[in-house]
């Protein structure tokens, strides 16, 4: 399992739910977080334990159905002048649930594109071409195994897209010491995923963050996170290395 001690670790949608778990777990390796979410107000409480655990850590506020908004925010998060290796694009927004899905309105797909795809790809190609002149970088985009639910379109659509991104990306690295997979958390109860999900959301622990763990050949992948519930992340970064 590759140490991660010291390195800078970017967390979308940390305030909360599994990005807020991931950030812990992280810091928990020896990581350094930089902390998304709508407002900094929200991430007040995991600071302070991150730090405990001996992080550095910064917050910055963006709101992903707004492209200039995290186009600003990765500015700001230049102007730390730290080497962000790990990217953890965990958040995500499923916007309705249509019954009467034959009424969906457009402001499904633009909202969804934006925040679960646009956003996203944005933020892998701002910092990719750092992380291949470095040799080094992971990026974990967290994606959906939603299928066949045409109450749950833009959503869904969103997701698939990200997936076809990150694949196509990740046939470009092979050899720069940088990959790219895709994790699906399974349905749990965050506030996505709504009180009657049949899963914790620590069940996707370790497996939302054991790719950024793994060795370069594993890359272009996605990998179903309650596959990983209750082993050790070395368990689980062994599993992943071991079958690739």
């Amino acid at each position: 399992m590759l140490d991660l001690k010291g390195k800078w670790v970017l967390v979308t949608g940390a305030s909360r739910g599994i990005g807020r778990l991931a950030a812990k777990a992280m810091a928990g390796q020896g990581c350094n977080l930089i902390l998304q979410s709508r407002n900094t107000e929200h991430t007040v409480s995991l600071e302070e334990e991150l730090k405990a655990l001996g992080a550095e850590v910064y917050s910055f506020a963006a709101d992903l159905n707004d492209i200039p908004s995290v186009l600003k925010m990765l500015e700001d998060i230049d102007a730390l002048r730290v080497d962000v290796d790990i990217v953890l694009n965990n958040a995500g927004l499923q916007i309705a649930y249509r019954t009467d899905y034959y009424k969906t309105p457009a402001e499904d797909y633009t909202v969804s594109f934006n925040v679960n795809t646009i956003s996203p790809a944005m933020i892998c190609y701002h910092f990719l071409p750092k992380m291949v002149s470095r040799g080094f970088g992971r990026i974990v985009n967290t994606t959906s195994g939603i299928d066949k639910e045409p109450e749950q379109a833009g959503y869904s659509a969103a997701k698939a897209a990200l997936d076809k991104i990150t694949k196509d990306m990740a046939s470009k690295l092979g050899g720069t010491g940088v990959s790219m997979n895709l994790v699906d958390p399974g349905w749990c109860r965050t506030d996505l995923g709504g009180p009657n999900a049949p899963n914790a959301p620590e069940s996707a622990l370790p497996g939302v963050i054991a790719p950024a763990f793994t060795e370069e050949k594993v890359n272009g992948q996605i990998f179903h996170a309650q596959d990983f519930s209750g082993l050790s992340l070395e368990a689980a970064v062994e599993k992943i290395n071991s079958e690739n």
